[in-house]
């Protein structure tokens, strides 16, 4: 318990860290703080990468990993994009084929039993190819009224959307499911001995996932205004990279959703800091890396730290 949370505190100590530089860089550069409407266009970008790095981080709790997550988020951004306009209907249809996207990931890896890093590349693939069937050039739209629901610029209801993402997975960690997730990560073939349904509980994660990347791209085309096809790809490292600065174990069963969430906002920071300290946006990634490696090393020197306390 708690090396979990200091799992977790790591993550929260990234972010702070991260914003303490964001509010240096930008006052240097502008010669003044961040306004109310800086701090709501960070929120807004920053909500598709919340929802698929919470998604991610149950996968990543059970022992597994979803790299599909970019190809789910790009079908449905462009089923998103050219059918929203028509009727909001659609987004409830979105949704239903973000799990519906997810679950066969789930199918696959817990009834065919086949590794999730193999399932999820092959379904990136399929899913990115549906999408580009779906939109073959970047355009669409969404209803201004959606938009000032999901993604007002003026009002914070992003603020409203980041607190009920976050309220949710509080609810989820501690139902049954909750902690049947934590004790397939664990140890799952204890938890098979104890009766818990090891295959059904994985299906329902990656369903989960599907819904929160298709929760994802509904928000992206809200900030964006228009949809892209390729729209998914930076979200399958940056939702590993959130989650791993968030202090989630890739061995499973410990970790927090809450951390990976501070880990998205952490990574949204960074492109922000570079792009006030003027780098040049084709190194954007190198930082990017950079920045991931050293979250990735203090993880690792924090948890020897730890492990040395207890064997003293």
């Amino acid at each position: 318990m708690r090396d979990a949370l200091r799992r977790v505190s790591l993550g929260y100590l990234v972010l702070a860290a991260t914003a303490v530089a964001y509010i240096v860089v930008y006052t240097s550069r502008l010669g003044r703080f961040p306004t109310s409407f800086d701090y709501l266009s960070i929120l807004n970008t920053t909500l598709p990468l919340v929802f698929v790095a919470i998604g991610q981080s149950l996968v990543v709790l059970t022992g597994g990993i979803d790299l599909s997550v970019g190809g789910m988020v790009s079908v449905c951004v462009a089923v998103t994009a050219t059918t929203v306009s028509s009727s909001i209907t659609w987004l409830f249809v979105v949704l239903a084929i973000g799990t519906a996207c997810g679950a066969l990931n789930g199918l696959i890896v817990a009834y065919g039993r086949i590794a999730p890093i193999l399932t999820t590349l092959a379904t990136l693939s399929i899913f990115t190819g549906l999408g580009l069937r779906v939109l073959p050039v970047p355009g669409g739209s969404i209803p201004q009224e959606v938009r000032l629901v999901l993604t007002n610029p003026a009002t914070p209801t992003g603020l409203i959307w980041l607190g009920l993402a976050v309220a949710g997975w509080l609810v989820l960690r501690r139902t049954r499911f909750g902690m049947r997730v934590y004790a397939i990560g664990s140890d799952e073939a204890s938890a098979r001995a104890v009766g818990v349904p090891a295959a059904a509980v994985k299906l329902k994660v990656y369903a989960l996932s599907g819904l929160c990347s298709a929760l994802a791209a509904v928000f992206y085309v809200s900030t964006t205004t228009s949809g892209d096809a390729n729209a998914g790809n930076p979200f399958i490292l940056t939702s590993i990279a959130s989650v791993v600065v968030g202090g989630v174990a890739f061995s499973g069963g410990r970790g927090s959703a809450l951390g990976a969430v501070a880990g998205a906002v952490a990574l949204t920071l960074v492109i922000d800091i570079l792009f006030f300290s003027g780098i040049d946006p084709l190194y954007q990634s190198l930082f990017q890396g950079l920045f991931l490696v050293v979250a990735v090393l203090l993880g690792t020197v924090a948890a020897l730290a730890a492990r040395r306390r207890r064997q003293a």
